[in-house]
């Protein structure tokens, strides 16, 4: 798949963001993108069942802030998020950045990180904690790199390269987060374990271990970004989603989405969105 290439120049700020979605890694990785701008506001993130990989590159003289969420205060240059259970808000740097980032799948965290994916839930933790070495260097050598596609083809070597070394995982947890992404979260948890013949405790361990929540939690978050984006869609009946995704009925999904997004659904329509992203500006 060709490498997409954006330019924004409004109010929400001025920057060019390249991005890629490797065919090969479908599954495991969503996109690898490069950022080079600034943005004039505060971001804000939900709960969408992903982690991501931040290198930031040049200027490290001013950092990126979490100002809502876990834990408050600076982000390390080379950081990871484990996976949302509750918004995050992030406060870019006054001046122009560059910015790579790697938004992965819980199967393809779990495989490049080679750890509990439980230890990073809603947390963001330095890269270099978990991979050591290798994330300076691969910071520096996308630093260098003479354009923003060799960056990008560069972070997507290094993800190859870390998925050729990984440890097997149990095909059943995968398997059954694949079920739930499926059916957006409207499967009943129950039905899966029938479904894939699998024990209560396996399941509960496994995701614990490669997903980093409860099978249950992992199904809300995946129903609740199948509402926000059909709300960045242009669907805003709010009872129609509600049946449509399995709410009990409309009250249930609003204080669902109040939970997991800081908001409710009335504001999530009228606020500002980023192009191309389910994020707000703030």
């Amino acid at each position: 798949m060709a490498m997409i290439v954006r330019r924004e120049e409004s109010g929400l700020g001025t920057w060019t963001m390249v991005s890629w979605r490797p065919p090969e890694l479908a599954g495991l990785l969503e996109s690898i993108w490069y950022f080079e701008g600034r943005v004039l506001h505060r971001e804000r993130h939900f709960p969408m069942g992903v982690l991501d990989l931040i290198l930031q590159l040049g200027d490290r003289s001013d950092a990126f802030r979490i100002v809502e969420g876990e834990p408050p205060g600076a982000c390390p240059p080379c950081s990871v998020g484990g996976l949302l259970v509750a918004p995050l808000v992030i406060e870019a740097p006054a001046h122009p950045c560059r910015v790579l980032g790697v938004r992965l799948a819980p199967a393809g965290a779990h495989a490049v990180l080679g750890i509990p994916l439980r230890d990073l839930t809603n947390v963001t933790i330095d890269l270099r904690d978990v991979v050591g070495d290798e994330a300076e260097l691969l910071a520096e050598r996308c630093a260098e790199a003479a354009t923003d596609e060799e960056r990008v083809r560069l972070v997507g070597g290094w993800i190859v390269e870390r998925l050729a070394r990984a440890r097997p995982t149990d095909p059943c947890i995968a398997g059954a987060a694949a079920q739930i992404e499926r059916t957006e979260g409207r499967l009943p948890i129950a039905a899966l374990r029938n479904r894939m013949g699998i024990s209560k405790t396996r399941l509960s361990t496994g995701f614990d271990e490669q997903i980093g929540v409860s099978p249950k939690r992992f199904a809300r978050i995946v129903r609740f970004r199948a509402v926000t984006r059909a709300l960045s869609g242009g669907d805003d009946n709010l009872a129609r989603l509600a049946v449509r995704y399995g709410y009990y009925d409309q009250p249930h999904m609003n204080a669902e989405f109040r939970q997991l997004a800081g908001l409710a659904p009335t504001d999530f329509l009228a606020a500002t969105r980023y192009p191309e992203a389910t994020s707000l500006a703030e």
